[in-house]
């Protein structure tokens, strides 16, 4: 057995009542001597990660438009750069911490702006990611360990989605994999500094995705606490001092953000009240476990935690098998999850200090913790949030697969014989559940499907029948000791049959293990090729072939909705074949469906904005008043429809659910418009809701302003605050269009709305109605 892949030690046991010694770091960490083939291999694994996250990665221009536009503004304006504004005006934030924001602004400074110089920082941190875990589980667990772990987070559909996306997740998942870096470093001595970097790390995530990042503080101190190498005082004086690091490293911003007056920065995006604590504890906060979200598009658990509405699918313990999660992060779950018991058994009674179970604690509480919180959260919750399980799964099957594979050389007949079982059950129920997951998109690739079974099963039972051989092959029976198993390994006969025994395992199970690898990543592997030959766009994306389930999906606005069909909504803007009482839209680019009276959207969300129209109406009244182009409109109700009726009754192109989830792309006619005397006006334009703005805005270059923040229901600005900056003479156009209510929030986006049809009047442009407000202006 290569002493480079030797187990690691277990500490020195003291005099009574003293502390361990520190567990001896594996020669290949302290010398650096990883074998030959280590380096080149870990070379190629990165290089073939960039490739995989950077080929084609403008295709999916944009992306998310609402990240790109809050990018372009901190590009232009370091208030809005510092703050995470959706405008260089400064008028509101993205409702998340800016973090992940500013390495991205900084690309667009120092680049220009493009989707390269937005999603390229994204790929990298992917890259990043792969070698960051690369090296922590290699430090305790060998070089082979780590290329399996870091192939697994490559290759896991959401990882490969979300490294090819401007969205949070990417550099959280960074910071979270470095900060277990962190962890193992002051594991193995007791390290303050080491400890205390964890918490800055952490701190770091809450400033990207808020307090996402705080599920792991709970497993990293557990870890800590019991595996450190010193005394339990000290133990907890340098997790206070690690939690303190923690507070400062995220509370920084936030205490500039509380103590800033109101009047000198943007609105906190995503609040009620304009504070950035209210968003942390609510909104971004407690109310995702809750489903308490006020102001939310799809939150609100409902009783008997049947989910978090419509953005959000069911709860419950297999949430993250079912059918929209499934395919973007389940693929190795069943077997990390094995692994992980079969670790844990394999340390055994091991002194409080061993290094083996410290690793499977820390990955595996990992997985469990957040894995758990996202199976019963009530409210809102996508599929690519399993983005931040991807790097424990692949911790996990890297370590479980080579402590396993050690065990088969080690003492202990039973112990031998049941690792080599366990490696070939969770192959099995690898190739199985790949089978099962590739049957949701059953025409896809067809005989991937049928191949990874049986390539699975016949590699699995070879394993199982090799472990047969060579325990009961040999002669007088199962080999006693760790020599006589490894000549009976290498061919020297160690009784009647030992020598085709060795053999037989020699050259056939290697072949086998290499054939099980690559049969457990042939599926993620496949989604994630396809993932990233795919352009994604809109605010709620999913990795893998349309049918693979998630709430968005590739290649436009919107995409897949929730059980794995295409479009949007019945009913909803911009859907394809949403279907009213009386009518049906379009492909995706008309209404979604007209009602009884040629303009409620059957089936929508009350207060939804404007309405569909019968294709080739002029116009209608929209639920609850709303107005398309034409129409009348009604108390509570936007002007203007998000994709407006031109003169064929079409809806304008890319409104997906009237600009709430993706950004629409205006035409040249429309851009023209928007930046003549852009010069004269702090925006050029305004209108409801954050998405729908973000198109405008990265179309024109110029500050457009979201009103009502990302779902419309952000009470920014008020009435009266939007009258003053018309009165100023601020603001040249109102677009009709965008914007949502739901779950309660603010209605002052609907009067503004309501006060713009009342005092001005509307023209239509390229199927959008527009108002030109550069009248109001007073003085």
């Amino acid at each position: 057995m290569n002493r480079t892949e030797s187990l690691p030690t277990a500490p020195t046991a003291g005099p009574p009542g003293t502390e361990p010694a520190p567990a001896p770091v594996p020669e290949e960490t302290r010398t650096g001597r990883d074998p030959r083939w280590a380096r080149p291999a870990l070379a190629g694994l990165l290089v073939a990660t960039a490739l995989l996250y950077l080929w084609g990665l403008g295709a999916s221009g944009w992306a998310n438009a609402f990240y790109s536009a809050a990018v372009q503004a901190g590009s232009q304006s370091w208030t809005a750069f510092f703050y995470g504004s959706s405008d260089a005006a400064n008028s509101i934030t993205v409702d998340k911490t800016p973090a992940s924001l500013w390495l991205m602004a900084l690309s667009v400074r120092i680049f220009g702006l493009s989707g390269w110089s937005i999603l390229v920082p994204q790929a990298l941190l992917g890259v990043a990611s792969v070698g960051v875990l690369y090296a922590t589980v290699r430090r305790w667990y060998g070089p082979a360990a780590g290329l399996l772990a870091g192939a697994v987070l490559a290759l896991t559909p959401v990882a490969t989605l979300m490294f090819r996306f401007n969205n949070p997740d990417a550099l959280l998942v960074f910071l979270l994999v470095a900060a277990a870096y962190a962890t193992v470093r002051a594991v193995e001595t007791a390290s303050t500094r080491w400890i205390v970097l964890t918490g800055v790390l952490v701190g770091f995530g809450f400033l990207t995705k808020m307090l996402q990042a705080f599920l792991v503080i709970p497993v990293f101190a557990g870890v800590y606490l019991l595996a450190a190498p010193t005394g339990l005082g000290r133990r907890i004086r340098q997790l206070l001092l690690a939690g303190l690091a923690v507070v400062v490293s995220a509370g920084w911003w936030v205490a500039i953000v509380e103590l800033a007056p109101a009047s000198a920065r943007p609105y906190i995006g995503g609040s009620q009240n304009n504070s950035i604590l209210e968003l942390t504890l609510g909104y971004n906060g407690l109310g995702r476990i809750t489903g308490d979200e006020v102001g939310s598009v799809g939150g609100g658990g409902r009783p008997g935690g049947g989910g978090g509405g419509p953005f959000s699918g069911q709860t419950g313990l297999l949430r993250m098998f079912d059918t929209e999660v499934g395919g973007q992060i389940s693929w190795l779950l069943p077997a990390a999850l094995i692994l992980l018991v079969a670790g844990l058994w394999l340390a055994g009674r091991a002194p409080r200090t061993d290094r083996t179970r410290a690793g499977l604690l820390l990955w595996g509480g990992w997985l469990v913790v957040t894995g758990l919180i996202f199976s019963f959260m009530s409210g809102i919750f996508h599929a690519y949030y399993t983005v931040a399980l991807a790097p424990a799964v692949g911790a996990l099957a890297g370590i479980g697969v080579t402590l396993l594979w050690r065990a088969r050389s080690a003492p202990g007949r039973w112990r031998r014989f049941a690792a080599a079982l366990v490696l070939a059950g969770a192959l099995a129920v690898t190739a199985w559940w790949s089978w099962h997951l590739l049957g949701r998109t059953a025409d896809w690739h067809p005989w991937l499907r049928s191949t990874i079974l049986a390539v699975g099963l016949t590699t699995a039972a070879l394993l199982a029948t090799s472990a047969v051989i060579k325990e009961f092959a040999s002669g007088n029976g199962v080999q006693s000791d760790a020599n006589s198993l490894v000549n009976s390994e290498t061919g020297v006969a160690a009784g009647p049959g030992a020598g085709f025994a060795g053999r037989v395992v020699r050259w056939v199970v290697p072949v086998v293990s290499v054939a099980g690898i690559a049969v457990a990543l042939a599926g993620p592997a496949a989604y994630a090729m396809q993932t990233a030959a795919t352009p994604h766009s809109g605010s709620i994306p999913s990795a893998g072939p349309a049918g693979a389930g998630g709430f968005g999906g590739p290649g436009g606005p919107g995409g897949r909705m929730p059980g794995g069909g295409n479009g949007q909504f019945p009913g909803f803007p911009g859907g394809p074949n949403g279907t009213g009482s009386d009518g049906t839209g379009s492909d995706g680019s008309g209404p979604g469906g007209t009602g009884q009276d040629g303009g409620a959207n059957a089936g929508g969300f009350p207060g939804f904005p404007g309405g569909g129209s019968a294709p080739g109406a002029p116009g209608g009244t929209g639920q609850d008043g709303g107005t398309a182009p034409g129409g009348t409109p009604g108390q509570g109700g936007f002007p203007g429809q998000d994709g407006g009726t031109g003169q064929e009754g079409r809806g304008q192109r890319g409104g997906g659910m009237g600009g709430l989830l993706d950004a629409r792309e205006p035409s040249a006619e429309m851009t023209a418009l928007l930046t003549a005397d852009a010069d004269d006006y702090t925006w050029v334009a305004a209108t409801i809701g954050s998405n729908n703005a973000s198109g405008y805005q990265l179309a024109t270059g110029r500050p457009v302003m979201p009103i009502g923040g990302f779902n419309g229901s952000d009470p920014s600005p008020t009435l009266a605050q939007f009258q003053r900056y018309v009165a100023d003479g601020r603001i040249h156009y109102f677009l009709g269009g965008g914007g949502f209510r739901a779950d309660g929030g603010s209605n002052a986006s609907a009067e503004i709305a309501a006060w713009v049809t009342e005092t001005f009047t509307a023209t239509t442009v390229d199927g959008v109605t527009v108002y030109d407000l550069s009248s109001g202006k007073q003085g």
